[in-house]
């Protein structure tokens, strides 16, 4: 298996485990699914395979590279190591991957086509081409090659480019009833999904960040919630000079009044894992999860100074997590 897959198998497997949800019946295995994805893929074995044909020709090309380097590998890779016969699903978006998952997931326990879903991404992307692309394109932080630890600083006035890091996130989806009769450990609801397209740019979004409201409105529209009752955003905000300052207007115009320091917490976990791109929205998903869970707002570190100049004024959970009563949070991709 490619290393993206690799890595989902493994935190599928841990999903699994912590619901319980590791040897179901043949009737049970026929009412799940898996909902998995990736951004990339298995960029090392494309460009290993190309260097092997240019250097010994047809031969030497793996007869498992092609099985190796395709999307869906991740989700059916599971679906044939568990005997999962529901839905097999495999989102391909981007940074919002991971979200498209989990969301398509809930759909479909909603549209009754499972009963239990196991949805997530993951990604590999720590190798040679992808950071040189990522590089070309001015995304990646410079100025902190000194001290790395320090460079994935959202929100921050030295914030300059992202840090690509690399893994994968599971989450084990069930219809409430479902979880209930069986005592499964719930650990929150998945109640809303908002969808969006830009239409704008290829890499840049709108300067007011219509994109971004028009999914966070849509997310609490269909969880039938008011935006009062989010006590905690995660934001998508990944380090970069305009995308963190897009998001942050958008989050303010949909919060609205909402958004005082003691109703409203909004962090970047990305200061702590760095950028995951296709798997980062599940990843993300998790640390929403645990926050209402445990009633706990993750922090973003690195915010040594907030950039009041971009229009940041929010409660950003600087360094240090903060306990507080979440009874809803919502997650950016």
């Amino acid at each position: 298996m490619a290393t993206f897959t690799q890595y989902a198998m493994c935190a599928a497997g841990q999903a699994l485990k912590d619901a319980e949800w590791v040897s179901p019946s043949d009737e049970q295995r026929e009412r799940t699914g898996v909902c998995f994805g990736t951004g990339i893929g298995s960029l090392d074995d494309i460009t290993a395979n190309y260097a092997q044909l240019q250097a010994g020709g047809l031969r030497k090309v793996s007869p498992m590279f092609v099985p190796r380097i395709l999307c869906n590998m991740a989700a059916g890779n599971i679906s044939i190591r568990y005997g999962f016969y529901g839905p097999n699903h495999a989102v391909s978006t981007a940074c919002t991957t991971g979200a498209h998952a989990i969301g398509d997931a809930m759909r479909f326990i909603r549209f009754g086509d499972a009963d239990v879903m196991l949805a997530g991404a993951s990604e590999a992307p720590l190798q040679p081409l992808a950071l040189a692309g990522f590089s070309r394109i001015k995304a990646l932080a410079l100025g902190f090659n000194d001290r790395p630890e320090a460079a994935s600083r959202p929100f921050d006035k030295d914030r300059a480019g992202f840090v690509i890091g690399e893994g994968a996130a599971a989450l084990v989806l069930e219809e409430l009833e479902h979880a209930k009769q069986r005592g499964a450990h719930i650990y929150a609801e998945v109640r809303g999904y908002g969808l969006s397209g830009d239409g704008f740019h290829i890499t840049a979004p709108p300067p007011d960040g219509t994109g971004a409201q028009r999914a966070m409105r849509r997310a609490l529209q269909t969880a039938q919630i008011s935006r009062a009752d989010v006590a905690y955003v995660n934001a998508h905000a990944t380090s970069t000079p305009l995308g963190d300052q897009i998001e942050n207007c958008a989050i303010k115009s949909v919060f609205g009044g909402n958004t005082r320091h003691d109703a409203l917490a909004v962090s970047s976990t990305k200061s702590a894992t760095g950028h995951l791109l296709g798997a980062a929205g599940a990843v993300e998903a998790v640390f929403s999860v645990l926050a209402v869970a445990n009633d706990v707002a993750p922090p973003t570190l690195n915010l040594d100074t907030i950039d009041a100049s971009a229009g940041f004024d929010l409660n950003y959970v600087p360094h240090t997590a903060q306990e507080r009563t979440i009874t809803a949070s919502l997650t950016n991709s």
